[in-house]
């Protein structure tokens, strides 16, 4: 009888530190979520109409340095985030100057962003004083069929990217290559199925999100099986959703199963969808009926970059902007960079062409992703930059494929 009092005895207490071990996980739990809740909050009660509006924006210049009239630029704005290109490169310590000079300018983390793909598309090329290193076409990895080495080249990326204090990069490219005659994506892709793009996009993508990185999945929902270049008119994709379902749109469901936190819409029509020739980038119909409430993203939408011909051929800046926010875009991608981007929409919304609930929802999911992502430390110093590690990837790509 005794021994049967101790056993017992001796399994309440196992069940009473246990309990209370779960408390105290729980209870260690909630302050990280009340801290991050309580900066959004805060900050959303510290902005005006226009610094919402503005967090909303990315930007570009082609400066090399933070002189005056970008300076006065950035102050007026406010932008959320500022892409770079290969014209803002000249040398290390300048372009450290520039990015950090950027940065200054905001209270509020800025996203500092890059297309930074791999094969033709990598915008921060060799510098003055300073090799990057230069990897091969996504396709080239993606014929390897490792996705440890697609892991390895995102982190290789990422890892050369931060050294920068560049945080988001535009890629990984979920276009499925199957069009052999797609010349604006050919080998950006991954791959020719919509197997080989998500069995190797996935690993990169969690590559880079492992050096603090913020991939974002283009071109939503899908801008491989096209003739026409974006950049200078606007493609027509006469599929149906059931035909996109097949394919086109297989990797995007795959990242979106797998956590991505941001996706890119392209500019792209698709007619049998939407009743008419409107690029998704601005459709209603494809940004928050299919994107969102059909496949269930949650995540921050961007648009691709508003001064291509896809749009700027047919439409108004103000139609431009009023409809990619109304369609349920969160982002605008490089807008003209001047006060009146900040005044039509503000005055869209005084008119409620906009809903101001849509532009708060907005914000507070663009700061929910600075929070996780561009609040912590960097590490990442100059010796990353074209380390032997990173050519030895290169080396085992060349040798695969």
């Amino acid at each position: 009888m005794k021994k049967m009092i101790a056993y017992f005895t001796i399994i309440l207490v196992i069940l009473i530190v246990s309990f209370k071990n779960i408390n105290l996980k729980k209870n260690n739990s909630e302050p990280e979520i009340d801290e991050k809740e309580s900066w959004i909050e805060e900050t959303m009660k510290s902005m005006s109409l226009e610094e919402k509006i503005g967090q909303m924006l990315i930007v570009y210049d082609y400066s090399q340095e933070v002189d005056e009239e970008l300076l006065n630029k950035l102050n007026e704005i406010k932008p959320g985030g500022f892409i770079l290109f290969q014209n803002n490169f000249v040398s290390y310590e300048q372009t450290q100057k520039l990015i950090s000079d950027i940065n200054t300018t905001s209270t509020i983390p800025m996203f500092i962003s890059i297309d930074q793909e791999g094969g033709r598309v990598q915008r921060l090329k060799e510098l003055s004083d300073q090799a990057i290193t230069i990897f091969p076409s996504m396709y080239e990895l993606g014929s390897t069929n490792d996705e440890k080495l697609s892991y390895e080249v995102g982190k290789a990326i990422g890892e050369e990217l931060r050294v920068f204090n560049i945080n988001m990069d535009f890629a990984p490219v979920l276009d499925i290559y199957s069009n052999p005659s797609n010349t604006v994506i050919g080998d950006r892709s991954f791959g020719q199925t919509a197997q080989t793009v998500s069995k190797m996009a996935l690993p990169f993508s969690e590559g880079l999100k492992s050096t603090g990185i913020i991939p974002v999945y283009k071109h939503f929902p899908g801008h491989g099986d096209t003739l026409e270049d974006s950049h200078k008119t606007l493609p027509i994709i006469n599929k149906t959703k059931e035909e996109l379902m097949e394919l086109e749109l297989k990797p995007f469901i795959d990242a979106i199963d797998n956590g991505a936190e941001i996706i890119m819409v392209g500019h792209l029509a698709l007619p049998k969808i939407t009743g008419d020739t409107t690029p998704a980038s601005l459709s209603r119909k494809i940004v928050t009926d299919l994107l969102k409430e059909e496949l269930g993203f949650e995540g921050v939408v961007t648009t691709d970059a508003l001064n291509m011909g896809a749009l700027t051929n047919e439409y108004t800046k103000e139609e431009i902007y009023i409809n990619a926010i109304n369609a349920g875009v969160d982002l605008l991608l490089m807008p003209d960079f001047d006060k009146e981007t900040i005044n039509i929409i503000a005055n869209a919304i005084k008119n409620e062409t906009i809903w101001l609930e849509q532009i708060n929802d907005s914000v507070s999911k663009i700061l929910s992703l600075k929070y996780d992502y561009l609040l912590k430390e960097n590490t990442y110093t100059r010796e990353y930059l074209n380390s032997f590690k990173h050519q030895e990837i290169v080396s085992k790509i060349k040798e695969q494929c």
